[in-house]
């Protein structure tokens, strides 16, 4: 067992806590992992917050992480100690139906369990103060040393930095790949950006690399504006300064609408503005946001019958134990950007500022 810090989440809507925990070692088909960086995500703030049906509590949060697998447990054969990492939320187990099938990434060997904060065997690698721990997404990264199933683990590149490339464990290869591969975003084309924050501006770089013309970001907050503009985007309006809804707008800047938007906010009204901004006859409208649980989407069913489509994205569509390592090695090889997604860098003790610099839209 090794004894370690960790940010424990003891309630919801409560800030974290830095906790000694022990981890006790991997069993069968796991691996321990020491994470070196790990960053934050609106996912972790949404399961803290309470609004998460899936929250259990007390939880080791975390999702975004990368570090070196410290021991293995029997059976592992694709990683051994020392191996530089990435953990994964949507694991590859490479045998289920939705492994075999090449339409999508949804993995659902240990779903499950994992939803339930637990290891595929239904119990947890964490203690603190004589008190279970839950896991998290699978991953939970706010801890010093996690235990994850090999399945949920990608060996990358040991020279990639750690502190950069732990993003690619959601936020940019959502985004990018919620252009490159769920909407398929084509060359000459236009696209709309709704929400620019970590996975809008990977979007925008997904939209740019597929060659789209025109790449309009759209935010409330026009700090931001500047940054998009960085990554690809090469007009930037925020809704706050027009009277009539966002899509009417677009639709009379883009000649009749969009060739595909995205919605990177979790807002059910700004998700039914991204389809409707969409062109008729071809427009694709990609979810990409998370929004809270009971919520529903609408729309008159006439924009989908006039040719719209609308569709939905989980880690961009990525199958993550194959493609992850790529992924690093694109951003190694200076195909993508990862460094300039990067605000703030703090000790693992300033966790809850971090939370707040996000919140704030810093």
């Amino acid at each position: 067992v090794i004894k370690c810090k960790a940010a424990v989440a003891w309630e919801a809507g409560k800030p974290l806590s830095l906790e000694e925990v022990d981890v006790a070692p991997p069993k069968a088909h796991e691996v321990r992992i020491k994470i070196v960086a790990t960053a934050v995500c609106h996912t972790d703030a949404y399961t803290l917050s309470g609004a998460d049906p899936e929250g259990c509590f007390p939880v080791i949060l975390g999702h975004e992480g990368a570090g070196i697998v410290e021991s293995v447990g029997e059976g592992v054969t694709k990683v051994k100690p020392g191996d530089t990492v990435i953990p994964l939320y949507i694991p590859q187990c490479g045998e289920c139906k939705f492994c075999k099938n090449p339409k999508t990434n949804l993995c659902q060997k240990i779903r499950i369990t994992q939803g339930k904060g637990l290891m595929p065997d239904g119990t947890s690698r964490f203690t603190c103060k004589g008190k279970q721990i839950y896991h998290f997404m699978g991953t939970s990264t706010f801890s010093e040393y996690t235990v994850v199933a090999d399945i949920s683990v990608a060996k990358i590149d040991a020279a990639a930095p750690l502190d950069k490339v732990c993003l690619l464990g959601c936020g940019i290869s959502t985004g990018y790949g919620a252009a490159v591969n769920t909407a398929k975003v084509e060359p000459g084309s236009t696209c709309a950006v709704f929400g620019l924050g970590g996975v809008g501006l990977a979007v925008i770089m997904g939209c740019k690399t597929a060659g789209a013309a025109r790449i309009i970001g759209i935010d409330l907050n026009k700090d931001k504006f500047a940054k998009a503009k960085e990554f690809g985007a090469t007009e930037c309006i925020s809704p706050q300064d027009f009277k009539k809804p966002i899509q009417e707008v677009l639709v009379e800047m883009t000649d009749g609408g969009v060739d595909y938007s995205f919605e990177c906010i979790g807002n059910v009204g700004v998700m039914r503005a991204a389809l409707e901004a969409c062109h008729k006859g071809w427009g694709v409208s990609v979810i990409v946001g998370v929004a809270a649980a009971g919520q529903e989407i609408s729309t008159r069913p006439f924009q989908l019958v006039t040719g719209r489509t609308w569709k939905g994205t989980a880690f961009g569509g990525w199958k993550s134990v194959d493609s992850v390592p790529k992924l690093v090695t694109d951003y190694m090889s200076k195909k993508i950007k990862v460094d300039e997604f990067v605000t703030h860098a703090l000790p693992f003790d300033k966790i809850n500022e971090a939370f707040e610099l996000m919140h704030t839209g810093k």
